[in-house]
This record gives C-alpha cells, structure tokens and sequence, in this order.
C-alpha cells in the first residue's frame, strides 16, 4: 500500500537579507520519513528541533527548499498555491491548540464550513456536518455557538471539522495544548478510537504522556530525525 507521508532528503532552508548579509537559517536537512495509512504517529523534539517547520511541509502549508514529499503518492512539490490548497482541502484534516472557531457559527455550521469551499449542497453538508459532530461525541451540541461549549468540546468541534472531508491524514498540532488535564485525556480517547478505526493521526506534541499515547514517536533534533523516521 502506498504510504500516505513519503519524503525523501527534504530540507527547508530560511533565508533573510541579500548579498553579503543574507542569512540561512537550516531548519531541515535531509528527512526521510514515511507514514503508512492507519498509523498514529507523534511528532516531537525540543524547541527549535524543526518539527513546526516539518509539521508545515507535511500539511501543504510550507514547501521544501530540496527533496522529494509524496502524499498519497502524489509528489506536491512545485506544485502551484492553487493546487497545493486543492490537494490540502482534500487530503489534510487540521485540528490545532487554538480551536480556531468561527464565534457567531454554531457547532454544526463550523463543522460544515470546508464543505462549503468544497462545493457541497447546503442538505449534504449539514447531513455529514452532523454525522461527524455524532462521531466525536456533539450530537447534542449542534446549534450551540463556541462560547457556549468548553474547551474541550470546542477541540471535539474541531477535530469533527477536520474530519467532515474525510481527509486521507488528520494533523493535529498541540491539541491539548489549552485544556485542562480532563479534558485532555477525553481528546487523547477519541484519537485512541480514532485509531482502531483506520484513521491515519499525525500529533506534533512536546507532552511525553501525549506521544506516549501514539504507535510510534518520530523524534527531531537540530532539524534531523533522531528516531522513529521509518515505517
């Protein structure tokens, strides 16, 4: 089966002024990771590390400077921002700390929201807004506006948004990052369930009992892999 993740010698090289003052700051060099479908993988690494920058590549939200990155087994880089955003909105589930809810949106309308750019019927987008806010545990939360939920059914709301497209990989950055220890443990369950339903998880943690939780950690270090880079 193809993996969903495949890179081969990406790095990604910042660069800032010109001529003689430019500086370049090597924030990858030479990843070569691969993520199968189904695995729950952690992404993790002391401040610095790259993961942030790697966690950006993988989600079509930074491109690599060299290398090659397929997802699904489609290479993405040189791609077009247009078709990188198709490809993103079709593939890639978000689910950050930050929650990023539309405030005067109630729960079923924010779920519904990436259908809307995907061009859904309005009937067909709230039908499957309202099976994947069942699935994570909403369904009696439908019309309730953001500042009417806590935190972590406002994270719940989110991950549902992430995965009303039925995405190919669900990436999570720090998603237990603004939740109390209760609410955290709720969220680590559902990625749990998650899992044993075939879902492929990628979570960009610095919490050791979060990846603990995970089928496999993928350590970074000074912008290399330190560990767990094979499948």
């Amino acid at each position: 089966m193809t993996p969903v993740v495949q890179m081969e010698g990406v790095t990604k090289v910042y660069r800032s002024g010109s001529g003689s003052r430019t500086v370049e700051v090597h924030a990858l060099r030479g990843i070569d990771l691969s993520i199968e479908a189904g695995e729950y993988v952690a992404l993790m690494g002391p401040s610095g590390s790259g993961k942030s920058t790697l966690m950006h590549i993988i989600g079509l939200l930074d491109s690599p400077t060299e290398g090659q990155y397929r997802l699904g087994g489609e290479p993405v880089r040189g791609l077009s921002e247009a078709a990188l955003a198709r490809i993103r909105n079709r593939r890639v589930g978000f689910v950050f700390q930050a929650f990023f809810l539309l405030p005067r949106l109630t729960a079923l309308h924010n779920v519904a929201l990436p259908l809307v750019y995907r061009g859904v019927p309005p009937a067909e987008r709230l039908r499957r807004a309202k099976a994947a806010l069942e699935a994570v545990g909403l369904g009696d939360r439908l019309d309730h506006l953001p500042s009417e939920l806590s935190g972590g059914q406002k994270q719940r709301v989110a991950i549902a948004r992430a995965l009303v497209q039925e995405p190919d990989l669900l990436l999570a950055d720090e998603p237990t990052g603004n939740l109390d220890s209760k609410s955290a443990e709720e969220i680590l369950e559902l990625f749990d369930v998650l899992h044993r339903q075939g879902k492929t998880l990628v979570v960009v943690t610095h919490e050791p009992e979060v990846g603990e939780r995970a089928q496999r950690i993928v350590r970074l270090r000074d912008g290399r892999l330190a560990e767990g880079g094979g499948a």
